[in-house]
């Protein structure tokens, strides 16, 4: 028994892609994807049993690792990404643990910008303990990144845009160095999803997703992903899958493959509300500073546009007079933007980083990351920009 592929053209662009990859239909002939809510599958005899759990013969045999709803969306992603092997996984951080576990061991040393997601940073930390070490530079430096490599340099991690200071960093450039001292680029695309970034095109080896976020699209479950190359999925990761069961539920997955199908068309339409709203802030006497790729002002903005298809993405962040004062009062005069750090749905959200996604780290921490208390991030999602406009303002004017 081998798993049926999809019959594709060669050459199938990513938006049919995002609508037809994954298996083929069951004997019933369904036009939407099945969902196989199934714990394990039934083997005709002990001795073909045996064979598939040795992996000597391919065939779904225990939903931990190996699931049709799974697989179809692990398919479907890949093809996106442009990478010929994917593995799904219980949530965006469970994916990075996977990383860690499957290509790291003690003694190994890893390098990552300091402006990653909060618990990316606290978890790659934690990991001290059991002998691998992270140095932390900045995202956007390219000569501190060559500067920390050592002999015993394994992984280089980086997000981009970085999440809230939407910080972009130079991925050919860090593909280069990881390559030249015998490491992998691992790049976390969440912000720009596949719609908008392939950053195997520019060199890195594996991308790190958060499922939860712009793949689903609509707030609705927790899942994650990492892509890359299908032997290295299959010899280091699989195994780490089959041991610690960091597994994405079938359903869960299901939800994802159905986002997808939409992504492409939501990104377009959420960056360009980014865009319109990062502009007018940019106009706003309390606001001191904003962050958003899209900008000319951004210190990135030539470099994204060269990566991020033309776009700036559909997160913006921004710093308001009164410092923590100041942003509570912003946030919470808002009857639109929804009060949570969750980020990719088509409602837009609104956070406090330095308390939120940000808020185990100390303060120094934060500060070397740049998240002040000052600062606001809004997730722009499909709500009328005019409207979002009107819902900041509420705030924004208390502070004049």
């Amino acid at each position: 028994m081998a798993i049926p592929k999809v019959k594709l053209p060669a050459d199938a662009r990513p938006d049919t892609l995002a609508v037809r990859e994954g298996l083929p239909p069951s004997q019933y002939g369904e036009n939407s994807e099945a969902l196989y809510l199934t714990s394990s599958f039934v083997h005709p005899d002990a001795a073909t049993a045996a064979r598939r759990f040795a992996n000597e013969e391919e065939a779904f045999v225990y939903s931990r690792f190996s699931n049709p709803t799974v697989t179809m969306m692990e398919r479907r992603l890949a093809a996106m990404e442009g990478t010929s092997g994917c593995i799904g996984t219980a949530s965006g951080m469970a994916s990075i643990l996977m990383l860690i576990l499957g290509l790291l061991k003690a003694g190994d040393h890893v390098v990552c910008s300091q402006s990653v997601f909060g618990s990316t940073l606290k978890l790659f930390q934690d990991f001290a303990k059991f002998g691998i070490e992270t140095s932390f530079v900045s995202q956007t430096d390219v000569a501190q990144w060559r500067a920390a490599m050592r002999p015993n340099t394994k992984l280089l991690f980086a997000e981009s845009p970085t999440n809230p200071l939407t910080e972009v960093c130079d991925i050919r450039a860090l593909a280069d160095i990881a390559h030249g001292g015998g490491a992998l680029l691992a790049v976390d695309n969440c912000f720009c999803s596949p719609a908008l970034q392939q950053p195997v095109k520019l060199g890195a080896d594996l991308i790190i997703h958060s499922g939860t976020k712009y793949l689903d699209g609509q707030g609705r479950v927790i899942a994650g992903a990492v892509c890359g190359p299908e032997e290295l999925i299959e010899t280091k990761f699989v195994p780490v899958m089959r041991s610690a069961g960091m597994s994405l539920s079938p359903f869960n997955a299901w939800v994802v493959l159905k986002g997808l199908e939409t992504l492409s068309i939501r990104m377009q339409a959420q960056s360009e509300r980014a865009l319109t709203l990062a502009q007018w802030l940019e106009a706003q006497p309390v606001v001191e500073r904003v962050y958003y790729p899209g900008l000319a002002s951004h210190p990135q903005h030539a470099l994204a546009m060269a990566q991020q298809s033309g776009s700036g993405g559909a997160v913006v962040s921004f710093i308001v007079k009164g410092g923590r004062e100041g942003a509570f009062t912003t946030i919470d005069a808002t009857r639109i933007c929804s009060i949570t750090a969750n980020l990719g749905d088509t409602k837009t959200t609104i956070t406090h980083p330095a308390s939120t996604s940000h808020g185990r780290l100390s303060e120094p921490q934060r500060q070397a990351a740049g998240i002040v208390q000052g600062m606001i991030r809004v997730a722009v999602g499909l709500d009328d920009v005019e409207d979002l406009k009107a819902d900041l303002q509420n705030g924004l004017a208390q502070l004049a």
